[in-house]
């Protein structure tokens, strides 16, 4: 995923954004990058690999020489970002989170009318990078901006940072968001302003909220004010699995907790098992995305809430941002230590985010068998997931076929599955649904399974059905 976050402000900005940038860093463990605007008229900048130990530890020598009263910073979930450019437009800094889908054929057209790149290792060009090129382009930094939402497949969110102020500009579906925060002394004087991907990145920094942009709305934000420079349009298809995943428990996108949404979430699952004969002795959730889920079940069912095992954190970092997938499934098991008294003779409903290959739940299962549980009841968050995501790229599977849904499809349908069969495996009332579902449960060892109902994963959020997106679930734009 990614994250992102700017500062303008009347005085040296470096430790405020220092800090906004550090608490996006449940969003991504890659690259974590800061740019500042110096006196002397300069951009300074540091980018370093923040895999193995946390942005902290990397950036804190950085940011003692970093001062300026503007700058912007990103946890980036692959390129090295932000980038600096001097151009026609003069110079500036540019921070994205996104995904461009058509990458290849807006590289192809630049080419042709005499553009460079530059490729990373590997032979990537830095998505970033031909950001910056959409945007250069044009006459101006804003129809750059707008340039670039009108061709983009995908979607992207970017800062873009000047000597003067920052340009924000919310994807063009507002799948990823978006918000501004004020700075005041105690006499009411503003001191600065900031823009952050999450809301709570800058409440410990003593900025309130001012200004959630809408989808493709652009502002200008300086120390004193912002503008809106384009108005967001009324669409919006924000993706839902930034509460049930993604999201930190303090953020909120659109005016809703995620931590809220979440109990939302295990309530309505609750609601589903009460006509049931399964008596589960307590319920628990996969440390840490299924926790609240669990909670919330735990209260509308009235049963415990336990926690069979804890996340040992100190150490590892989340479990699916190494690029091995055999790395990740090794982390994810080394993280989980066993409480065994909370476990041995015990019927548990376990609550996951999700399933997307079935690997690790399968083993953290198998897991709860051998510390002596009698049985495991399943309820993952959302539905089964059936489609890669082509708007934040949120699973790294290369292929559709690594998601579990999809490969129980094909064992049933075999490899040519229409669109029509395929829409009837993503209904919870169709016996092909249900037949997927008990196929998975045998495959995962689960005692009983039963994915979140997509209606009711919406109705969580208190959100319009029609602002979320669910591509991965049904397929739907």
């Amino acid at each position: 995923m990614g994250g992102i976050f700017g500062v303008v402000s009347k005085d040296n900005c470096s430790l405020d954004l220092f800090f906004g940038v550090d608490y996006h860093s449940h969003l991504g463990t890659r690259r974590g990058g800061l740019a500042v605007y110096r006196e002397d008229g300069k951009f300074q900048r540091a980018i370093h690999n923040i895999q193995n130990s946390p942005f902290r530890t990397k950036f804190e020598n950085d940011i003692e020489e970093m001062k300026g009263h503007l700058g912007i910073g990103c946890i980036s979930d692959y390129e090295p970002q932000p980038l600096l450019a001097r151009s026609h437009l003069g110079v500036f800094a540019l921070t994205t989170v996104g995904i461009v889908t058509n990458k290849d054929a807006l590289v192809k057209e630049l080419m042709e009318n005499g553009g460079l790149f530059i490729e990373m290792s590997g032979g990537e060009i830095n998505q970033t990078e031909l950001i910056l090129a959409l945007i250069n382009t044009q006459n101006t930094i804003l129809e750059g901006i707008q340039y670039v939402q009108s061709k983009i497949e995908g979607s992207i969110t970017m800062l873009v940072a000047t000597a003067d102020g920052i340009y924000g500009a919310r994807d063009k579906m507002g799948r990823t968001p978006l918000q501004i925060g004020i700075k005041k002394d105690a006499q009411g004087s503003i001191l600065a302003h900031c823009l952050s991907f999450e809301s709570f990145a800058y409440i410990n920094l003593g900025y309130k909220d001012l200004h959630e942009l809408g989808p493709a709305e652009i502002v200008y934000v300086t120390a004193d004010r912002y503008e809106i420079l384009q108005q967001p349009q009324k669409d919006m298809k924000i993706c839902t699995f930034l509460w049930i995943y993604y999201g930190y428990p303090t953020a909120c996108y659109e005016g809703v907790n995620v931590e809220a949404m979440r109990y939302n979430c295990g309530k309505f699952l609750a609601k589903r098992d009460m006509d049931d004969n399964i008596h589960p002795d307590c319920a628990a959730g996969v440390p840490d995305s299924g926790t609240a889920h669990a909670v919330g079940y735990a209260n509308e069912a009235g049963i415990p809430f336990t926690r069979p095992f804890i996340k040992y954190t100190p150490t590892w970092p989340r479990s699916f941002m190494p690029t091995s997938q055999d790395q990740r499934n090794l982390i994810a098991h080394m993280k989980l230590i066993p409480v065994q008294q909370l476990i041995k003779g015990k019927s548990i409903l376990l609550i996951d985010d999700s399933i997307v290959r079935g690997t690790q739940l399968r083993e953290t299962t198998d897991f709860l068998y051998q510390s002596g549980a009698r049985e495991v009841h399943v309820r993952p968050a959302c539905p089964p997931i059936m489609f890669g995501c082509k708007y934040l790229n949120f699973s790294r599977s290369k292929s559709e076929m690594d998601l579990i849904a999809r490969r129980v499809v094909r064992q049933f349908e075999g490899d040519d599955v229409s669109a029509e069969t395929l829409a009837k495996y993503c209904d919870p009332d169709t016996p092909e649904y249900a037949r997927m579902q008990e196929e998975i449960r045998k495959q995962l060892h689960f005692t009983t399974l039963r994915f979140h109902r997509l209606d009711d994963m919406l109705d969580s959020t208190g959100l319009d059905h029609c602002k979320l997106c669910t591509y991965c679930w049904n397929g739907k734009e």
